[in-house]
């Protein structure tokens, strides 16, 4: 009997944070499904049950906990349902009484024929983290016995902690199941798997990861649940971008003293440019649906950023949710307004022109007498911007969709962007991607379907290939292009990955090969344009240096470097 294979299901779904009620749904489908197979454990990521941890102080409400308990507890009643399978399930735990100043723990419960089995806490909590604000640690390990296995449970970061993998092996473990909610980052894939591989080595267990998938509000999470053997090689991987259910058959070993061996499909991880695409439409399909948009709203320039951003959206929701309006001024180009017909007729959106001159007419000749003797200068050009933005959000109010904008990392770094103007707009798409990725996607969208790993190669490009090779320009004066104002953006990017992601002095950027007055015009606008990216609306976080969330600074400071 103790040499008999089982298999641990790897529950990889879209949980919706706050609903109790539908995510205990999603896991009892999945556990009657489980049942009408013949059985078997069905594992959660962290947190399932409420949705993840971006419910943020919900966690310090009372009543959004005992709505918890309130699931769980029914969880627990309808698992007589279910005789052959066990559940594993990721929850907030609220503290006892005699512990209210601990606030809650990032838990899991073993649940089997209306019992709990056992209960576990998160134990290494980042006193830095998010979780450090809402979670008190654990302080022991949970072993338990399936099918003549003794499993056990960590959360989180416990699993890149030596003495808590120790632990729980000393403590008879024989298989260590990681319950996590990893948030995305365009390295995930290959640092999870590298990372889980060097813990099931150090411990001498085999490790299975689950993780849920989709987005929310600034979170993306990609999926990819695997699992490893006691050697670290790789055993089973559900897919990155898709909820799955993913069976990892385990097979004992023939002595206790042997680790069990795994085994499962291994579903391909996506190219880099792939998985990034994925990541972005994940993203906004979850924002619009998540916060019942009927559809989405944007500006057409004729540029490539928001040519990206209509491609996006028209993978995430189909071309009916998607209405676009081109808003020219007498410096737009002919060939912007031809390029962005194109490219709507093209995808089969709602198209409309909406000329500005008017509203432009209409605020020079009202704010004249308040500017005479003052030449023109960005203020006019910001005007344009305002103009187009405050067009956008009437139609917005009046229709329901939300507008996108289209500004990307790099204008947002150097604020190369009009507040109020082009930065109007409920979700920002672009957000975390630099203006040189924003090329590299444009063409690996025009040279992929979106469901790259089904479809064959485009052979008719879905972004026309003169938005790609002109030169960028914001079209607010005559013959204006980005370079005017910013250095190349190959520099540009390079400078600020470095500066951004690995902290690099400006000794290190000079020693990197840029060049000084690049240098200290690109950190100078960094270091101004603060205020302007705290009032940008939300956008998916896909790199570890994300405004806001990772990249945190003070407005108003006097440091220079």
């Amino acid at each position: 009997m103790a040499n008999k294979p089982f298999e641990l299901h790897l529950l990889q779904q879209r949980f919706r944070l706050g609903d109790w009620a539908g995510n205990a749904q999603i896991i009892a489908q999945a556990a009657q499904a489980l049942q009408a197979q013949g059985g078997g454990c069905l594992v959660t990521p962290a947190l399932a049950l409420c949705g993840g941890l971006a419910v943020a102080d919900y966690l310090r409400h009372s009543a959004f906990l005992q709505a918890g308990a309130q699931a769980l507890a029914q969880l627990q009643a309808a698992s007589v349902d279910w005789p052959d399978v066990q559940l594993v399930i990721g929850h907030p735990f609220a503290a006892p009484a005699t512990e209210q100043h601990q606030r809650c723990y990032n838990a899991a419960s073993v649940l089997h024929q209306g019992q709990v089995l056992g209960q576990y806490a998160q134990q290494i909590i980042p006193g830095d983290s998010a979780q450090a604000r809402y979670f008190a640690p654990g302080s022991r390990p949970l072993v338990w016995h399936y099918q003549g296995q003794r499993l056990a449970l960590l959360m989180e970061d416990d699993a890149a902690h030596p003495p808590t993998l120790q632990a729980s092996k000393a403590a008879g473990a024989q298989l260590l199941l990681v319950l996590q909610a990893q948030a995305w980052s365009q390295d995930l894939p290959q640092r999870r798997q590298q990372r889980l591989a060097e813990q099931a080595r150090a411990v001498g267990l085999p490790m299975l990861c689950v993780d849920r998938v989709g987005g929310q509000d600034s979170w993306v999470f990609a999926g990819g649940s695997l699992a490893v053997q006691a050697d670290g090689s790789l055993a089973a991987q559900a897919p990155y971008g898709q909820t799955a259910c993913w069976p990892v058959q385990v097979q004992p070993g023939n002595t206790p003293e042997q680790a069990p061996r795994l085994a499962g499909e291994i579903a391909p991880t996506p190219e880099p440019l792939a998985l990034l695409w994925q990541a972005l439409v994940l993203a906004m399909r979850d924002y619009v649906d998540g916060n019942r948009f009927p559809g989405v709203l944007l500006g057409l320039s004729g540029g490539i950023d928001s040519a990206l951003v209509l491609a996006i959206a028209v993978d995430a929701l189909g071309s009916e949710r998607v209405h676009t309006v081109m808003l020219p001024s007498p410096y737009t180009a002919s060939i912007s307004t031809e390029d962005a017909h194109t490219m709507a007729k093209q995808l089969g959106v709602r198209y409309e022109v909406m000329d500005i001159l008017p509203l432009m007419q209409a605020f020079d000749g009202l704010l004249a007498p308040h500017f005479a003797g003052r030449p023109p200068d960005t203020t006019e050009e910001n005007l344009q911007a305002r103009s187009r933005g405050a067009l956008l959000m009437a139609l917005s109010n009046k229709l329901g969709g939300v507008v996108l904008t289209t500004s990307n990392k790099s204008e947002m770094a150097t604020g190369y962007c009009t507040l109020y103007g082009d930065m109007a707009g409920g979700f920002a798409v672009l957000r975390d991607v630099y203006k040189t990725e924003v090329f590299a996607l444009a063409r690996w969208r025009n040279a992929n379907h979106p469901d790259y790993a089904l479809c064959p190669p485009l052979t008719q490009p879905i972004i026309p290939e003169r938005i790609i090779t002109r030169p960028p320009s914001a079209e607010l004066r005559p013959d204006q292009a980005d370079t005017d104002s910013l250095p190349d953006y190959p520099v540009l990017d390079g400078i600020l990955r470095l500066y951004l992601e690995q902290q690099a002095s400006t000794e290190q950027l000079l020693a990197a090969g840029y060049p000084q007055p690049a240098i200290e015009q690109v950190l100078r606008l960094l270091r101004i344009n603060e205020y302007k990216r705290r009032q940008a609306p939300p956008g998916p976080r896909i790199s570890r240096s994300a405004f806001g969330l990772d990249w945190q600074v003070p407005m108003g400071h006097g440091f220079a470097g």
